[in-house]
C-alpha cells in the first residue's frame, strides 16, 4: 500500500503558468517526482503547443491540458479529438457549452479524462448579475454538475466551497479537481472562492491545483513538499 505522502503527491497538480519553455523546463526539472501532474493552460499551450506536453512527459509528469474548451459542438469535438492524439491524461471543457457539446467532447476523448469546468473560481456572487446569471453561484454549480454527470464526463473542476454539495449529487467516484488553492498565509490574488490544501482535501477534492505559491517560491521544490504535507494532513485527518 502506498504511504500517505505518496498518495498526497499524486493529488497535487502544479499550474505551469509561465510564458514559455525557457521558464517551464527548470520548474519541471525541480518538481519531477514531487507532484502528480502539471496543468498546461492557455498561455503555455498557445505559445508552445505539443512541445510542452512532450517535455513534461519526458520527465514522467502527467499532463492536465486546461483549455476550458467552449464552442459549438463540432469545433469542440474536433479539438478534443486532436488533443487525444497527444500524451495527455486530462482535458477541460466548459459546462456552459451545453449538453450536445459535452457529449461530443466525451465521445471524442478516447482514454483522456474529460473534466467539466463549472464556474471560474475568480467569480463570486458580486460577479454573477453583471455576467448575465440569474442564479447564485451554488445553484449554477449544482445545475452544471448534474449536466456533467448526465453527459458522462469523468469529473469536474470546481471550488472547494462546492465539493461537499457536488459529492451529494454526483457519483462518489467522480474526479473533482479544485483550483483556487492557497496555502495558509498566502494571498488570494485574483481568486475569490479559495481554500487551503488541507481544507480542499477534507472537503472532498480528488486533486488540488497550486500555481503561484510553488512557482514564485524561493525554492519551488521545498514549497511543493510543504503543500504535499498539507494534503497528507487532510487525508489523515478528514475532519
Amino acid at each position: 500500500m502506498e504511504d500517505i505522502l505518496t498518495q498526497a503527491r499524486k493529488r497535487l497538480i502544479f499550474a505551469l503558468d509561465v510564458p514559455g519553455l525557457e521558464a517551464a523546463i527548470p520548474l519541471m526539472d525541480s518538481l519531477a517526482g514531487e507532484i502528480g501532474l502539471v496543468k498546461i493552460g492557455l498561455e503555455m499551450f498557445v505559445k508552445e503547443g505539443p512541445k510542452i506536453v512532450n517535455e513534461a512527459r519526458s520527465r514522467d509528469l502527467e499532463c492536465f491540458l486546461d483549455l476550458k474548451l467552449h464552442d459549438i459542438p463540432n469545433t469542440v469535438e474536433s479539438a478534443v479529438r486532436s488533443a487525444a492524439s497527444l500524451d495527455i491524461q486530462m482535458i477541460t471543457v466548459h459546462t456552459a457549452g451545453g449538453e450536445q457539446m459535452l457529449q461530443r467532447a466525451k465521445e471524442a476523448a478516447g482514454d483522456i479524462k474529460v473534466m467539466g469546468v463549472t464556474l471560474l473560481t475568480s467569480m463570486d456572487e458580486l460577479d454573477m448579475e453583471p455576467a448575465g446569471f440569474i442564479r447564485d453561484t451554488d445553484e449554477v454549480v449544482r445545475r452544471r454538475a448534474l449536466l456533467a454527470r448526465a453527459c458522462n464526463l469523468d469529473g469536474l473542476v470546481c471550488s472547494s466551497k462546492e465539493t461537499a454539495m457536488i459529492r451529494q449529487i454526483v457519483d462518489t467516484d467522480m474526479t473533482l479537481v479544485v483550483p483556487g488553492i492557497r496555502p495558509a498565509g498566502y494571498a488570494a490574488d485574483d481568486q475569490k472562492r479559495v481554500a487551503t490544501p488541507c481544507e480542499a482535501i477534507r472537503n472532498g477534492a480528488s486533486y488540488i491545483v497550486v500555481g503561484r505559491a510553488i512557482r514564485d517560491a524561493e525554492d519551488p521544490t521545498t514549497a511543493a513538499r510543504e503543500v504535499v504535507k498539507q494534503i497528507a494532513n487532510g487525508i489523515e485527518n478528514p475532519g
